[in-house]
Formats: C-alpha cells, structure tokens, sequence
C-alpha cells in the first residue's frame, strides 16, 4: 500500500462515483453501472478487501477470472444473481470498472497507473449480437397457452403487447391507462392503439427519448385482452408519482426487471405444457424455480420477443420503414440486432420480385 494513499473501503468509493454520476448519466445506464460496480464491491468483501489502497494489477486479473466464471467459488450470500457471462458481458463490467478506477484515483484512493492495468477482453462482432429470438411459432404456443389457462393476466398482456407492438420492456411498463385507446376514439388514431410517451421526469423513459415517442394500433382481440386485465386482475394502484400504470403490481408500476423475469419464466417449454428439449427432470431442474428461469436455455428475453415479432414481419413482406416506425428503430440497429431472417428465407423472399432466369 502506497503513503500517499488515502484509505477508502469499497463500499463508500462506490457510494462516492455513483453520487457524482448521478444526473449525468442516463437511468438505465446508471443502474447498469451500479450493478456492475456492486459485483466488484461484494466480491472485495468475500475477499476481505476492506480498503481500496489494497487493489492492485494482481487484484484486478482475479477479479475478472472470478466474474468471467460467475463466482463459482464464492459463498452465494455474496454473490448471488452473477451467473457466468461471455465475453461481452465481461467487456461491459471491466470497462465500467476501469472508468470507475480513474475516479478512484482522482479522490487519492489508488494509483493513477491502476486503471490501465485492466485488460478488456477482445470481442468479436458476432459476440457483440445476440443470436436468440422468440421464434413465432414458439410465441404462438405460449400466447395460446396464456389465452386458455391465464387469460387477462399480466403475464398475457405483457407478452401479447411485447409481441403485437414489438416495443421494448422499458416501453410497455411506461404505458399508463390514459395511453390506452381500446375504443379507437382518439380524433387521430384508427382503431385500437397504445401510446408510448417519454416521461423521463417521473421514471418511464423510452429508449430513444421524444422520438422514440410513438401510437402503435392493435388488434381488436389485443384490445379485448387489455379491457379484460384493466377490469380483472389489474391491481388499481398508483405508481408513486400518482400515476395510473397500465401494468400494476401490488407496489405499483413493476421494474423492467419484473418484466425480464416473467418472459423468461413463461418461454420455458415446460412451463406451456411442452416437452423440455434438453432432457432433463423437472424435479432436478436447476430452471424449475420461478426464480431461476433465466438458467433455461429455452428461456427468453423481451428482447428475443423484439426480434421475433420484428422478423416475422420482415417475413410477411412488411416495408421496412414501416416495421421500423413501429418499432422505433434504425436501419441499421434492424440490421444487425433485430433481423433474425436466415439467408435462405431472405433468399426465398427476393425471390418473388426477381424475374425468372
């Protein structure tokens, strides 16, 4: 340990870099990097790493080793919920780490040379993509499914709305009542439609901001499906800054978190009443609890019901810049992150506008 160091325990430097980044930083991304930092700040406690004078090079490459392996070796007091990761996930915590570091080092806590001690991980740009989706079929079974056994339940209309509007998680959960039209008697709406708006100031941002601000119509059996939850199991709460959320928990509006979970519970097979894939025993499956869905590998995200409903227009011949206003997304981004055709079906598809040869 450096003289010219002064003590700092871990806990309070993150306390420290958090304050300050805060309204700097988008909400998303200022949990993000807590969660991230938090992982570091367990892991020093189970190291018994009590003052960030003691962090060093060596320190920094156990750490990634631990992280990389998803804590394997650690008491799950600490550690729960850090799963092993790829090397993208790996590159997004170290960088956060390292960025967090130079602060560090700017309040006499470690050296300055410290940061660029952290080596990132090379990731390819096929790591950079995810390469699972919600396949249509897959979501048909599961909407049928939740139709006949848990009709009107919140568990329905998140993934119906995920999967007719393509929207992202953050995007249905800022839905309010007054942005449902289910009678279609908005002057400038035709038909049944949800609003997505950009309410930074009260905690339900859209992605993209103002311009990811958008009506998307719905079917009327989607609207019907709403009517039902709004007057069923919906809990008629406000969230707490007196707003009257669509979706509803007995604490009020539910997290993204919240939503991430219940797609990832409801898309195991065995959950709809198929067959598990993977040959395993619902007694012993280590995926069998609500809480450790994600640990199916048949589990998916909203964001694999983004790209599944994304494809499956591009599948029926739907103009690109019309699946991309309703999902509010780039050419670009559809490209590379959203667009689950295969080169085949993409063939097929040109196919029909080319002359015969």
């Amino acid at each position: 340990m450096s003289d010219n160091l002064d003590p700092l325990e871990p806990e309070a430097a993150m306390d420290l870099y958090l304050d300050t980044r805060r309204g700097e930083l988008r909400p998303k991304t200022f949990r993000s990097q807590r969660y991230r930092l938090t992982a570091f700040v367990r892991w020093c406690r189970a190291e018994g790493i009590t003052n960030m004078n003691d962090v060093d090079g060596r320190t920094l490459h156990a750490f990634r080793v631990a992280r990389r392996d998803g804590f394997e070796d650690y008491d799950q007091h600490y550690m729960d919920d850090y799963a092993e990761v790829g090397q993208q996930t790996l590159y997004n915590h170290l960088s956060t780490l390292r960025v967090f570091l130079r602060f560090v080092s700017k309040v006499d806590a470690v050296p300055e040379s410290l940061p660029s001690k952290i080596i990132l991980p090379t990731v390819s740009e096929d790591e950079q993509v995810s390469d699972t989706t919600l396949d249509p079929a897959r979501a048909d079974s599961i909407l049928h499914y939740l139709d006949r056994y848990h009709y009107a339940s919140r568990k329905h209309v998140i993934l119906l709305l995920l999967w007719h509007t393509g929207c992202r998680a953050g995007g249905i959960r800022a839905l309010d009542l007054e942005d449902v039209d289910l009678d279609g008697t908005h002057p400038r709406v035709d038909g049944p439609a949800v609003n997505f708006v950009h309410r930074p100031e009260t905690d339900t941002p859209l992605k993209n901001g103002e311009r990811g601000e958008r009506w998307n119509g719905i079917s009327e059996y989607v609207a019907e499906v709403l009517h039902d939850y709004i007057n069923g199991p919906r809990n008629d709460i406000e969230d707490s800054y007196g707003r009257d959320p669509l979706l509803t928990t007995r604490q009020g509006r539910p997290r993204v978190s919240t939503i991430r979970n219940t797609m990832y519970a409801i898309t195991r097979p065995c959950w709809y009443g198929e067959e598990c894939p993977h040959d395993r025993e619902i007694d012993s499956c280590e995926a069998a609890p609500y809480k450790m869905a994600t640990k199916c590998p048949s589990s998916r995200s909203p964001h694999d019901a983004r790209s599944g409903s994304l494809t499956r227009y591009l599948l029926q011949d739907t103009p690109r810049d019309v699946v991309q206003d309703r999902m509010n997304v780039s050419d670009k981004v559809l490209d590379r992150h959203y667009d689950r055709r295969t080169l085949r079906e993409k063939m097929e598809q040109r196919r029909k506008y080319l002359p015969d040869q």
